[in-house]
């Protein structure tokens, strides 16, 4: 984390706890589902500091100074913005993911904690194998690949995605984490930027784009109407990009291999189906933090 983002200068207390308490009664009223940490977190950004020194701050209710006008300004311009249903992550700049800290913008998917089990899996594999070659499909922020590269950095990873804006924004974090090195970033839709003569991978894992078309609408406002359609939507049945991997797997997983991929709630069953009749052998799932079987975890052994 940023040295200056940790900050604590001096907070004033009675001002924010009523800027604070104000935007959360707004928020609170457009459907934000956590309108109070929210507004705190908007708080702490607008000063530099971290949130626990304002909640510090508001529980004493000082008689500090008074919040400096421009932080206040940068409040309530961070506080409306979010009043549309934003996202947090793109006004405040930043997502932590697997304990990491990572640069977001608008047009880059937003990295969740899910997703951290993906990570989870690949590293459980990197553990056995730790100087495997391993293949991001639809690398966003970076979130997977970077998690990935920091805590096993025997490991080499090639990261691809169709956006240009993503591909940026990974990159970016990948200089800030030090392993821009261990990682080649390439515009791809799927495998298909992948040079022919390249050697296949050890593993494979993907956060793909599994949002059936019909779903999309019922989305919450912060997902539907800011993030980027192009991460979210997997075609009619959310199956489109799993049937893509799959059909590249013969070429681009190794023997022994294994793919890793996140699925939708409900979709396990036919994505491990998929993975199995694209030649892989042995399949295990895994669970996220709110038990839903969020990974399928396939091997390939010829």
């Amino acid at each position: 984390m940023n040295p200056e983002a940790i900050a604590e200068p001096p907070m004033p207390g009675r001002e924010a706890a009523a800027a604070i308490g104000a935007a959360s009664a707004r928020l609170a009223r457009a459907g934000v589902a956590s309108p109070r940490l929210d507004a705190e977190l908007l708080m702490a950004a607008a000063l530099g500091v971290s949130r626990a020194a304002v909640v510090s701050a508001g529980a004493e209710l000082t008689e500090a100074a008074s919040i400096d006008p421009a932080a206040l300004g940068r409040f309530e311009r961070m506080a409306a913005r979010r009043e549309t249903r934003e996202p947090l992550a793109y006004i405040v700049g930043r997502r932590e993911f697997f304990s990491l800290e990572f640069a977001v913008r608008p047009g880059v998917l937003i990295p969740r904690p899910e997703t951290e089990t993906v990570v989870e899996a690949a590293l459980g594999f990197l553990r056995e194998r730790p100087a495997a070659t391993v293949l991001d499909i639809g690398t966003g922020s970076g979130a997977i690949a970077i998690a990935i590269a920091t805590n096993a950095p025997a490991a080499r990873i090639v990261a691809l995605d169709i956006s240009k804006v993503s591909l940026e924004v990974a990159a970016d974090n990948a200089r800030r984490h030090r392993c821009a090195d261990r990682i080649t970033f390439l515009k791809s839709d799927c495998f298909a930027a992948l040079d022919g003569n390249r050697s296949s991978f050890d593993v494979i894992v993907s956060n793909p784009p599994y949002i059936a078309a019909a779903e999309l609408a019922t989305l919450e406002p912060d997902v539907r109407d800011f993030e980027p359609r192009i991460a979210l939507g997997g075609g009619h049945d959310g199956m489109e990009f799993y049937r893509k991997i799959g059909e590249g797997l013969a070429q681009w997983l190794a023997r022994r291999g294994e793919v890793i991929l996140e699925v939708g709630a409900g979709q396990a069953d036919a994505v491990e189906a998929m993975m199995r009749g694209a030649g892989c052998d042995t399949s295990v799932r895994m669970r996220d933090l709110a038990g839903v079987e969020r990974v399928v975890r396939a091997r390939r052994a010829r």
